[in-house]
């Protein structure tokens, strides 16, 4: 408990830097899940420069760019009622989460060392599917509560989580594809390289 309300001072004194270094940590901490429980890896195996660069991901492009659209988001559509939250989830999932993954996907890419073919090859062959996924969870009643409550939680971490979350649930079964053009295979939606 004293963790958390340290946590929440940080939050309160800090909310741009906490907020980032929370995105940050969740979804290094969503690729040691993946690695350990659905891939399971084994300390052996894990890929720790995978999970350094989801964390670098989360503090250097998702925290900053999904922080900022919620202040935007909320500006743009003041207030905290039903159907408020409605008009931010469809405006977020309809017009941020598309742009969103459109970066996201070739930002992964680009960082694994994909060429720029193999990268829009990659975009267009894993863009829908993790559009749909997005859709999945985004589009739900716990995002509707997320977008409800905004103005009374701007500045802390929980504005980051749904976007880590979706990072993370993109991976599913079966979905290992083998890259066109090239020795990698990736997951789907997350697009890090892993050993087949």
């Amino acid at each position: 408990m004293a963790l958390w309300r340290a946590y929440q001072r940080a939050l309160a004194a800090h909310p741009w830097k906490v907020q980032v270094l929370t995105a940050g940590s969740l979804m290094g901490l969503g690729d040691i899940i993946s690695q350990q429980l659905v891939e399971r890896r084994g300390l052996q195996e894990h890929q720790r420069g995978r999970t350094l660069t989801m964390a670098l991901l989360g503090c250097g492009f998702v925290g900053p760019v999904v922080g900022g659209w919620y202040k935007v988001l909320d500006r743009f559509i003041p207030g905290t009622t039903k159907v408020d939250a409605l008009k931010k989830m469809l405006l977020d999932q309809g017009g941020f989460a598309p742009c969103f993954l459109g970066c996201f996907l070739p930002l992964v890419g680009a960082l694994n060392g994909l060429s720029a073919q193999d990268n829009w090859a990659k975009l267009q062959q894993d863009y829908p599917d993790a559009l749909i996924t997005n859709y999945y969870v985004g589009c739900c009643p716990m995002r509707c509560c997320y977008l409800e409550l905004l103005p009374v939680l701007e500045g802390t971490s929980a504005l980051s989580l749904p976007h880590s979350i979706i990072s993370t649930l993109q991976i599913g079964p079966g979905t290992v594809r083998q890259l066109p053009q090239s020795g990698h295979s990736s997951f789907h939606g997350i697009g890090l390289p892993v050993r087949t």
